[in-house]
């Protein structure tokens, strides 16, 4: 599908995250991928709580990035908007250490929430719409995997 703004279109570039969403095939793991560069780099300048607040922002300015998008392409919530991986990655990789096999584990966590969309993330996902929606679901969808890898940190801090 084309797109629907300009890529120069402010609502294009924070919606689609400069492009990664326009890659082939699973763009919500491109745009996922995509986040982890600047988690590390947030998180080393900032500590955690500076990514939690970026985490916020990019929320808010997806809320309406992903509207405008969306409300363009006459589509719900169009598979190039990742906008919402984003600030959802973002919060799930500011509870875990600045550590690399944390920032993958919490890649995947995160992703596999997403994917699978456990109630209540699938009930928001079909039931709330406009830009709102298309973020809240994944924020849902983070609040699982936040659950998910404390357990593991539980268990690998135990271990040791």
């Amino acid at each position: 599908m084309p797109a629907p703004l300009g890529f120069r279109h402010p609502a294009m570039l924070i919606a689609t995250w400069f492009g990664a969403g326009l890659l082939p095939r699973m763009p919500g793991t491109w745009g996922s991928l995509a986040a982890l560069p600047f988690a590390w780099v947030i998180a080393t300048v900032g500590g955690p709580w500076t990514l939690v607040a970026a985490s916020v922002v990019v929320f808010a300015l997806g809320c309406w990035a992903a509207g405008t998008y969306a409300e363009a392409a006459g589509i719900s919530d169009p598979q190039a908007i990742v906008v919402d991986e984003v600030a959802a990655q973002w919060l799930v990789l500011a509870a875990v250490p600045l550590d690399p096999v944390w920032y993958a584990t919490g890649f995947v966590v995160f992703r596999a929430a997403d994917i699978f969309k456990p109630w209540p993330v699938n009930w928001i996902d079909a039931h709330v719409d406009g830009g709102v929606g298309i973020m809240l679901d994944d924020m849902a969808a983070a609040a699982y995997a936040l659950v998910g890898l404390r357990l593991m940190r539980i268990v690998t801090e135990t271990a040791t």
